[in-house]
Formats: C-alpha cells, structure tokens, sequence
C-alpha cells in the first residue's frame, strides 16, 4: 500500500523545492555597476554600513526560500494528477492542492527544511482530512454492560466482489477471540449460494447462522437473528445482507427496510481499497440510504495507491475501523491513522 503515492509525492516535493531554489538563485544574479551613481570620493563609513546590511540580506536570502504562487502553479496541475492518479478522488484532490497552496504560498522557509515543510503540511491535510476511528469491541461492551439484554447489531453493506461475506466472518473471529458472543444473520437471500457461503464460514469459526429460504425477506432474517440473540443471551448479531450496486434502487430501498426494522447500533460500509472512484460513488449512495458510521476497507494488502482511503474518509466525514489484508480470518487489522500517514513516507 501506498508505494506509488510516496515515490511521487516525494519527487513532486523535491520539484518544488528546487523551483523555489532557482529563483532565488536568479534574483541574487550581479547586477551592473553604474558610475554614474557613485560619487568619486564615496562616504567610507557609509559604504561599510551598507556592505554590511546588504551582505546580511545576502545571506538570509541563501539561506531562505519563498515559494511564490506562480512557483506552485507550475506543479500544481501535476500534484492534482498525481494524486487522481493514485485513487484519490476529484474533490478530494481539489481540497488538497488548494489546502496546501495556503500552508505554503508566501511563507519564508529555510532552503534545508522546504521539503520536510511541504511533507509536514501535506501531514496536518491528511490528519484533518482523516477521522479518527472508534473501537468497536468498546462500543459493543459498553451497550452489554448496562444489562438491557439488549444485542449489539452490525448491519454490513457494500457491493458483491469486495469480500463482504468474509469480511463479516473475519470480524465475527476477531470479536469471539475477545470474549464476546455472535450469532450471523444470512440476511443475503438474493445471491446464489450466499447463504451456503456465510454458513461455512460460521461453521469454521464455531459460530450459529441464522437463515430462511433463498428468495425471503432478508429484514425477517435479521429480526429473528435478534430475537435468537435476546433468547441466547448472545452480545452480537452480525447481518449479512445482499451486494447491491449502488445504481439498483430496489435493492437500496430493501437494505433501509431491513436498517429500519433491525435498528442496527452500526452500519459498516464495505468496499475495496484498490477502486478508486468507484468505491466514492458507491459509499455515497449507500450513506444517503441507510447512513453509515463506519468503513472497511479490504484488500489493502495489495493496494499500491492508497488513495482510497483518503476519498472515502473525506467524502463521508466516517472514519474507516479496518483494513482486510488477506484470505484468513485473522488477516484484518483495525485502521490506525498515524500508521497509514506513516506509511505515505510524511
């Protein structure tokens, strides 16, 4: 992840750098002596005084560097490139490139410090732009512990191919080896062989599957879900439910039937960190349906760009809660923000 976006931030920052250098360079050039201006018999003190000031001026210029807004224009169209290029979507670019044009436009930097100045600003856009995630196995023990009996319910959406189903199991691992009960709901009754899937991944991780019959209302799947979890003293159901294209609006209108009749305390986007723009279009669509509070992001284990993660945490204002980064259960890791800004090399 990530190793494309480094490497050209990394130039792109040294191609600014060496802008601002040069024109420095160029206005520091000799001008021509003009006799005309001199008096034969010069004021000696005077001349000293102004030697001295100028050299000071002199050096303070060598050792300083001014980025101006004409400099940055110059490689402004090419840092919006370069971050489109590494999935970071329109907008997202836009509000970068303009947000660093105000940190660094007409500020003095020192000439060895301009490149860790310019890493250090594009550090702050990212962390404003990036929402600091919460823990979920928190959120579930704070609920189970004021003795409601009440389940703490996920309700999972996104589209088919993002490895939502495994995803889901994954969590349902990760939350068991904590100490706390599931049940998964095979609340995915359109896709063949969906509810085959979601049962021998339940099977393999020691976890109960509630399903009806293909075809069924998947919200009556996700309500007996519940009421199996109430009866069992169970802290967690898991919904499964179908991967919809954000365009199939029956589809979407079915997931809020089955958000409002489920009450979920979470709803968890899931999409692929290596779509770029598509995964923008598709969280859209889904947070104006149902509202979701948080993100996964799977696959990022081959993810060369990372700009995805920064198009979805700014478009939705969510903060992404983990990262898939293989095939086996215990290959998810919870989104650490200080980590992904460590790993673009800022």
């Amino acid at each position: 992840m990530f190793s494309k976006l480094k490497e050209k931030l990394r130039n792109w920052t040294k191609k600014v750098s060496e802008k601002a250098e040069g024109s420095v360079k160029e206005k520091l050039l000799p001008t021509k002596f003009n006799t005309a201006t001199h008096k034969i018999e010069p004021n000696l003190k005077k001349l000293k005084e102004d030697f001295e000031l100028e050299k000071k001026g002199i050096f303070k210029k060598f050792k300083t560097i001014k980025i101006s807004e004409k400099e940055f224009e110059v490689y402004e169209e090419e840092l919006k490139m370069l971050l489109l290029e590494n999935n970071v979507a329109f907008e997202v670019a836009e509000k970068m490139v303009q947000d660093l044009k105000e940190k660094i436009i007409g500020k003095e930097f020192l000439k060895k410090e301009v490149e860790s100045e310019i890493k250090d600003a594009f550090k702050e856009i990212i962390e404003e732009i990036l929402i600091e995630p919460f823990d979920v196995v928190e959120k579930v023990k704070e609920k189970i512990q004021d003795q409601s009996k009440e389940p703490y319910v996920i309700l999972f959406c996104g589209i088919n191919g993002t490895g939502k189903t495994t995803t889901i199991a994954k969590i349902a691992d990760s939350l068991k080896k904590k100490g706390l009960s599931c049940v998964l709901a095979a609340a995915d009754t359109f896709r063949a062989a969906s509810i085959e899937q979601i049962k021998e991944h339940g099977e393999k991780i020691g976890i109960k599957v509630i399903s009806h019959e293909y075809g069924s209302d998947p919200a009556s799947v996700g309500f007996d879900a519940i009421k199996y979890a109430k009866k069992n003293f169970i802290n967690c159901v898991l919904i499964d439910t179908a991967g919809r294209m954000h365009t199939e609006k029956n589809l979407l209108k079915e997931i809020e039937k089955i958000s409002k009749v489920c009450k979920p305390d979470l709803k968890l986007f899931i999409g692929e960190s290596i779509t770029g723009n598509d995964a923008i279009e598709q969280i859209k669509s889904f947070d104006w349906a149902i509202g979701i509070d948080g993100i996964i992001l799977t696959k990022a284990d081959i993810d060369e760009k990372g700009g995805t993660a920064l198009s979805v945490g700014y478009v939705t204002k969510k903060p992404i809660l983990y990262l898939g980064t293989g095939q086996v259960y215990d290959a998810i890791e919870t989104f650490d923000k200080e980590k992904f800004i460590e790993k673009l090399g800022l």
